[in-house]
């Protein structure tokens, strides 16, 4: 298997949730998927702060500044390239310590647009990449909704359950427990 192909990104999990939200009878928790969103866009562009939006919203970071790319199984994955901290860099506080998801198949892609008014019914778009497609979206990272917009349409694209980087992860919760970020 070819290595992973680096790209200047930022990626985030975001939980989508499978089936009825939850059976209050039964008390049981609706399985949850892990995809990720990955955001591009020029340094100073807004990837770290829609990020951390994202992540206050109960997203995981994936990588910031960069994301190692890999098809698998027909499926483009998002991970942290070996030896990048699990960092994000926060504009007017520095680079801060974060917890790491394991590697997401990724859902979506938003082209970052500082300012940009897009259009109100855009045209679908396609960002392809190792043979895959996979919705592309622009958008301005500093409106209100942006955060909102990325969760909405990550959790509207076309989601396959068993194509988690580990088959065996928790659906609860995505981050690797076994990779020592100290």
């Amino acid at each position: 298997m070819p290595a992973p192909a680096r790209v200047h990104a930022t990626c985030v999990a975001i939980g989508v949730v499978i089936g009825v939200a939850r059976d209050a009878r039964a008390g049981r928790r609706a399985p949850v998927t892990w995809v990720g969103a990955l955001l591009l866009g020029p340094s100073g562009s807004g990837k770290s702060d829609l990020a951390l939006r994202l992540i206050d919203a109960g997203g995981v970071l994936v990588a910031d500044d960069q994301v190692a790319l890999d098809v698998r199984a027909g499926r483009l994955f998002a991970s942290a390239p070996p030896h990048l901290p699990a960092l994000l860099e926060v504009r007017g506080v520095g680079l801060v310590p974060m917890e790491r998801a394991q590697p997401v198949a990724l859902a979506a892609v938003f082209d970052l647009t500082p300012g940009g008014h897009g259009e109100r019914l855009p045209p679908r778009a396609l960002w392809r990449f190792g043979g895959v497609a996979l919705p592309l979206y622009c958008i301005d990272p500093a409106g209100p909704s942006a955060a909102a917009r990325v969760r909405l349409l990550v959790a509207r694209a076309p989601v396959d359950p068993d194509a988690d980087a580990d088959a065996d992860a928790d659906v609860g919760h995505p981050v690797d427990a076994s990779r020592d970020e100290s």
